[in-house]
């Protein structure tokens, strides 16, 4: 991954340590992948299965426009840190808890750590991201955000039947967030120096006045609403994939997971340098249209064949579409909002993950099969599709800034 002279450097230490932190994160909540389904082996009320899935990232979209103002490169590390001290207790917590009420207040708990910890990391690595190579470092952060659903979700299902349950993996994976803690030790001193070389803008939290200008910007709006269906759409495939893989009794859920994560990554590994060369907003569009198709086809995938073959091709269209989405907004972004608009797209993220397993398990609480709920999410593509669609000039100057 050689670099020219004449190119921003992307691949500093600062920027690949801050994504091996961002991995730590995920790779904590990625092990949740079946918790709809482990909340019934511990009785937990079909009524309560789907809000206490919606709850974390509830709790993480309630409070992030609060913490969002407050929240500039100056704390940024100290939140980190304390952030990743508090997702260990969290994880831990799983191995005692079984009631509703106790569910309800750790889910809070866990969904307000994790929106500190992406949110602080996000206010740190944007400043490492030169504009030029915006396609290929929001790649590089997806892949880190990604990497963990390649390798949890298998190794858990190979690791269950030598467990007592999901909850001594769910402590488990609290591992990670002692390895980030331990790499940020190391990284402290190269971020002090790095912001003393910032400029003061970049420094300072944003004003109100500055965010109620930037949420005027038509582009940013448009795309963090596309945003916002996209991830609606991922969320109902992550939480209910596995009970919908169940009813059809094609293939292992596992299994689809390792090769979606898998295809995703290396679109993003290989082909992230064509993100900053080809039409943004085309190639956007073209992965969204894909998305659709292979939501549409899954809930009546009646072979193996058909149904790993649309793990491909889902990782295929997640891996240029949601990096594509991130740069987009990026680079419709005034430089002092970049952080802001970018942590944004996890509140949209938190809203998606937040609404989805609500609503999908109230929709099978009343009768609907799980086929249903992945044609709902194929409505949200469609929506997405038709804004990325709608001409936009700061997204039109943004797909030729490069």
């Amino acid at each position: 991954m050689s670099e020219s002279t004449n190119t921003p450097r992307l691949w500093t230490f600062e920027f690949l340590s801050l994504c091996l932190v961002v991995m730590a994160a995920f790779g904590n909540v990625s092990v949740f992948y079946g918790f709809y389904h482990y909340l019934g082996t511990i009785d937990i009320p079909v009524v309560w299965r789907g809000f206490l899935v919606g709850l974390e990232p509830m709790a993480a979209f309630i409070l992030r426009l609060a913490v969002l103002p407050w929240l500039h490169v100056r704390n940024a590390y100290s939140v980190l840190t304390a952030s990743l001290v508090l997702l260990i207790l969290c994880s831990c917590s799983y191995l005692w808890v079984f009631t509703v009420p106790a569910m309800i207040v750790l889910r809070i708990v866990h969904g307000a750590t994790f929106m500190l910890l992406t949110s602080a990391a996000i206010s740190l690595i944007v400043n490492f991201i030169p504009k030029e190579r915006s396609g290929q470092g929001f790649g590089t952060l997806s892949v880190a955000t990604m990497l963990p659903y390649a390798v949890i979700p298998p190794l858990c299902e190979a690791l269950l039947p030598r467990v007592r349950g999901e909850a001594d993996l769910y402590a488990g994976v609290s591992v990670f967030s002692v390895i980030a803690i331990g790499l940020l030790v190391l990284l402290r001193r190269r971020l002090t120096g790095a912001m003393r070389d910032m400029d003061g803008a970049l420094l300072r939290r944003p004003s109100m006045s500055e965010i109620r200008r930037n949420f005027r910007i038509r582009a940013v709006l448009l795309l963090l609403s596309a945003t916002l269906l996209a991830y609606m759409a991922h969320a109902t495939f992550f939480y209910f994939l596995k009970d919908l893989s169940l009813e059809l009794r094609t293939g292992n859920v596992g299994l689809f997971f390792t090769i979606f994560t898998t295809t995703m990554i290396a679109v993003r590994v290989f082909g992230g340098f064509l993100f900053d060369r080809l039409d943004k907003r085309r190639f956007l569009m073209a992965g969204l249209a894909l998305l659709g198709l292979c939501l549409f086809i899954l809930p009546w995938a009646s072979t193996p064949s058909v149904y790993y073959g649309l793990a491909g091709l889902y990782g295929l269209s997640v891996g240029v579409s949601l990096p594509l989405l991130n740069a987009l907004l990026f680079t419709a972004s005034p430089p002092s909002l970049r952080g802001l608009n970018t942590n944004m797209t996890l509140f949209t993220l938190d809203l998606a993950y937040c609404l989805m397993p609500y609503l999908g398990g109230m929709l099978v609480a009343f009768g609907a099969g799980f086929g249903v709920l992945f044609h709902v999410s194929l409505g949200f593509v469609a929506l997405s599709l038709v804004m990325i669609a709608v001409p936009s000039e700061s997204m039109t100057l943004s797909t030729k800034s490069q």
